[in-house]
């Protein structure tokens, strides 16, 4: 909105904070023309700064949480599905204990891995893009599935596929803070319009039976995701499996992973583990909607905000997009880690166009900077590793710097996807003419 009265600042401050927390929290433009700002205001006690916003959170009617229940006792392969906005430490450990109560498998929303625990033993993956295709089948063979939290976009959702509009086969449970996104393409079965904390905290109390019936399932769900861990044979000088296998193993557990958008981002979402907001840390900042260059200034923003360990996976040219944000890091003291990943193209874009048509590329080639000498103009410790071997030793050094560092790796352009080549995609769409 746009302020072009002075005395109203404090009206519309206060609107704005209440709109981004409340529902689904979201940013907030405040537009403020240049003569407002030049206005005199008098010094009267209604033109004070108003009292701070609060979110208000809807609570959960325990007649909807019985018909959970109910839905629950009719079920042979339910699954919920995890994620989305407002979730706290308190909150995340109430649903890892009405998981655990009901032995129900849970799936991570895109990008909210850190939701529920990658390590505990009902955990199933991650519903999103690139999704394990046995996770994938175990979405299509559910009978009942409880969407906690998300809003069931085109990303968890397979592009409207995986989980077909406007009805599904199997029952719908949407939980949500926002009213506006209960039966917005989904018509639940049952949609209840709660905070987090105040559903997850009337589920617990629901009375789970002994034994149930799809406990096998729960435990096949967790298997097909321990299995999807194992990488695929690639090409290349540079094993990315390997590569996040060292982050697993250095990072400490309350690390900030952040990333913009492109494949890259595939190899963190596949081989990382989260730990898991319950354990007291949200540990995934990226975004939901495919927007390039959000992953860079995430990581200077968690590192100037929280002092822990940031890491930033990026891509070449998703780096691009908001490089020039080191100098915002160095400027402020931000000690950022970045990955970056360059094949010198735009990886996504080239994948859709040999997917669709073949051999014709268009605009996806790119004539890079050299990035460590780039990272070293702005202050950063900027280096290059064509080998996986050589990296181990870079990010220990990296931890121990009390700089911002910036690892470019070398990566071989065949490698697009954490299970294929870009030859193959090619030769697969030759193949369908």
């Amino acid at each position: 909105e746009r302020i072009d009265d002075a005395r109203r600042i404090p009206e519309y401050v206060a609107r704005a904070f209440a709109t981004a927390m409340n529902g689904r929290p979201g940013p907030v433009v405040l537009v403020l023309p240049e003569d407002m700002l030049a206005q005199a205001v008098p010094d009267e006690p209604s033109l004070q700064a108003l009292a701070r916003v609060e979110p208000v959170q809807a609570g959960c009617d325990p007649r909807q949480a019985e018909a959970l229940g109910d839905l629950l006792r009719a079920s042979q392969r339910p699954l919920v599905i995890a994620g989305g906005s407002g979730w706290t430490p308190e909150g995340a450990q109430a649903l890892v204990r009405f998981a655990e109560q009901w032995q129900l498998p849970v799936a991570n929303a895109f990008r909210f891995q850190d939701t529920f625990d990658n390590h505990h033993a009902l955990y199933a993956g991650e519903v999103g893009i690139g999704i394990n295709p046995k996770l994938a089948a175990r979405v299509r063979e559910s009978d009942l599935i409880i969407a906690f939290g998300p809003r069931l976009g085109e990303m968890t959702t397979g592009g409207y596929t995986l989980m077909p509009v406007p009805r599904l086969p199997q029952k719908l449970v949407h939980i949500h803070a926002g009213a506006d996104e209960l039966n917005r393409v989904y018509q639940a079965d049952l949609a209840i319009n709660a905070g987090m904390q105040e559903a997850v905290a009337a589920l617990e109390r629901l009375q789970a039976p002994a034994s149930v019936p799809w406990a096998a399932w729960a435990q096949a769900c967790h298997a097909d995701y321990e299995a999807n861990l194992q990488p695929q044979a690639l090409p290349g000088d540079i094993d990315m499996a390997a590569i996040v296998g060292l982050l697993q193993k250095h990072l400490p557990a309350d690390a900030v992973l952040t990333n913009g958008a492109g494949n890259f981002a595939s190899w963190t979402h596949r081989f990382f583990r989260h730990h898991g907001l319950a354990k007291g840390h949200k540990t995934q900042l990226a975004p939901t909607v495919g927007a390039m260059g959000y992953g860079v200034p995430a990581g200077i923003a968690a590192a100037i905000t929280t002092g822990r360990i940031a890491l930033t996976m990026a891509g070449d040219g998703d780096f691009m997009m908001n490089g020039q944000e080191l100098a915002t890091a160095v400027q402020y003291g931000a000690r950022s880690i970045i990955v970056l990943l360059n094949n010198g193209m735009f990886g996504t874009i080239r994948m859709h166009q040999e997917r669709e048509y073949p051999n014709r590329r268009a605009g996806t080639a790119l004539r890079n900077p050299d990035f460590a000498a780039l990272a070293q103009a702005y202050g950063y410790v900027g280096v290059k590793i064509g080998k996986t071997a050589e990296f181990e030793s870079q990010l220990l050094a990296a931890l121990e710097r009390t700089q911002g560092t910036l690892i470019e790796i070398a990566l071989d352009p065949e490698v697009i996807t954490t299970r294929g080549t870009l030859s193959a995609i090619t030769q697969s769409a030759l193949n369908k003419r």
